[in-house]
């Protein structure tokens, strides 16, 4: 081999390692980036259920940010993996969507197992006024705040109701926790917010003005003020 033969791999030996350092360095930031997101994101969850002791704080916030990295990973490889299938059976639509809602059916219920054990490991280390916070926190206090708008708007609720709107929107909290984004977990909460407005429209309760009414006394206290 040539002495110019031997330089150009040389060459071409070095660009390729510095390529796979440089792709390497890519990846360790992005999850470097990612880590301390996740890591903000949990501690202002965490802040909220005023522990004092810092080392129990800090076990908290570790199952926390754990959860989230979890749930990251395993939305990652589902959509890596859907999109695998919708490509080998692209030509197929029945079989493909089969294939897909299959395989769905399956990770769904790998996540339930993910939900469990979170709520089991966290529950240890938090008591039930902090774990409801804690799963507000990681679902922006959706159900809190729906709540309150449907107690605004339908004075009239009687307790049997408002309990079975309670009772969606807890469900629909648990799915949301497991969501992979804000987009994903509030359409979640749509959902649910149709079947009880459903439950309702079937208790005889027109919705519609509901709606209408309570916008106006919105706009009427507004006004006062």
């Amino acid at each position: 081999m040539s002495l110019l033969i031997k330089r150009i791999l040389s060459v071409i030996v070095l660009i390729f390692s510095l390529q796979v350092a440089s792709a390497q360095k890519t990846k360790d930031q992005q999850n470097e980036d990612y880590t301390k997101v996740i890591t903000q994101r949990a501690g202002k969850i965490i802040d909220d259920l005023n522990i004092t002791d810092s080392a129990k704080y800090y076990k908290v916030r570790t199952i926390v940010v754990q959860q989230y990295r979890d749930l990251n990973t395993h939305h990652e490889v589902k959509a890596q993996n859907i999109k695998l299938i919708k490509e080998k059976y692209s030509s197929q639509k029945e079989l493909r969507d089969s294939k897909v809602k299959e395989y769905e059916d399956k990770e769904n219920k790998k996540l339930r197992k993910i939900h469990k054990h979170y709520i089991a490991k966290l529950s240890r280390q938090v008591n039930d006024g902090q774990l409801e916070k804690v799963k507000n926190g990681m679902t922006y206090g959706v159900l809190p705040i729906t709540i309150k708008a449907y107690n605004e708007m339908l004075p009239q609720l009687t307790e049997e109701q408002k309990a079975t709107i309670l009772k969606y929107l807890t469900e629909a909290r648990e799915l949301a926790m497991d969501e992979p984004g804000s987009k994903e977990k509030h359409h979640m909460f749509g959902k649910y917010k149709g079947k009880i407005n459903n439950y309702l429209s079937g208790q005889g309760i027109d919705m519609n003005k509901a709606g209408k009414e309570w916008q106006e006394r919105i706009r009427a206290n507004a006004g006062k003020k």
